[in-house]
């Protein structure tokens, strides 16, 4: 069933749960993350991310998503992630999208509270959850970008969450403490502690992006001090990857159905678990 990020978001919290957020810019990626919240009983979050927009655009893949979320057996919320733009974030909305994200978190402190609140004022007239974020990862959404050098100086600030919010009225919030996106080429070292900080400032919904690729103990302990949706990807795509590929060096099928499938079910079995690790399991 269609459901706000709100909704999803407190569905989460009674439960001492987090809620997946997982970039599906595919019909696999979307059934296989779908069929494992229902063989859990959990709600999730299905996501378009604008910068896989050349992958599926957003008026082709948007209306499949909204469709298969009103017609799962839990509560779906279908989000924009890292929208780049106010018109990006209107055309999610204006799609049956319930939830958008946007992100000028590159941008200078006052521009990115000023081009939220523009975001905010247009979703919540309209019944729209928006999530923003304080800080930056050290990459951009998909992996790509330059490394920062020192990744520490794009940590959130939490004193500058009261202001932020204040400023832009953002349903939640997501902040930095050094996960990054895309895989992981050395083991992230996380500061815990921003996390505490900035929940001692808010009760808001809190955000971690770049959730793939870190263990089971630290997804546990970033819920524990206050994390409710984790957004998830990159090993999901590349557990299909590895899927077909081993299909095609195996030469077990000789159709792209079977690739497809292959890949699926692989997918399926990345967000399965990693869902089981969200819950608690």
């Amino acid at each position: 069933m269609l459901a706000s990020l709100k909704e999803v978001v407190a569905e989460g919290k009674k439960r001492s749960i987090a809620i997946g957020s997982f970039n599906t810019p595919n019909l696999e990626c979307l059934l296989a993350v779908l069929d494992a919240a229902e063989t859990l009983d959990v709600p999730v979050i299905i996501a378009h991310a604008q910068c896989h927009e050349d992958v599926a655009p957003l008026d082709k893949i948007g209306p499949v998503m909204v469709e298969l979320a009103k017609r799962s057996k839990v509560k779906v919320c279908v989000h924009l992630d890292h929208g780049e733009d106010f018109e990006y974030c209107k055309r999610a909305i204006e799609l049956g999208f319930t939830s958008v994200m946007i992100d000028y978190s590159t941008l200078p402190y006052e521009e990115n509270a000023k081009g939220t609140r523009e975001v905010v004022d247009f979703a919540h007239s309209r019944g729209v959850d928006v999530e923003a974020e304080l800080g930056a990862l050290p990459q951009r959404e998909g992996g790509t970008g330059e490394v920062a050098t020192n990744p520490e100086d794009l940590y959130t600030k939490p004193a500058l969450v009261p202001d932020f919010l204040e400023k832009t009225n953002v349903d939640a919030l997501a902040i930095a403490f050094g996960t990054a996106h895309g895989i992981y080429k050395t083991k992230p070292v996380l500061n815990m502690d921003i996390i505490t900080k900035v929940r001692e400032y808010t009760d808001l919904p809190l955000v971690m992006h770049g959730g793939s690729g870190i263990s089971h103990e630290e997804y546990r302990e970033v819920i524990r001090r206050g994390v409710g949706k984790i957004n998830y990807y990159s090993y999901m795509a590349y557990a299909g990857y590895a899927a077909a590929k081993k299909t095609v060096e195996g030469k077990e099928a000789d159709f792209f159905h079977n690739l497809a499938l292959n890949a699926q079910q692989a997918m399926y079995e990345n967000a399965l678990a990693t869902l089981k690790v969200f819950s608690g399991e």
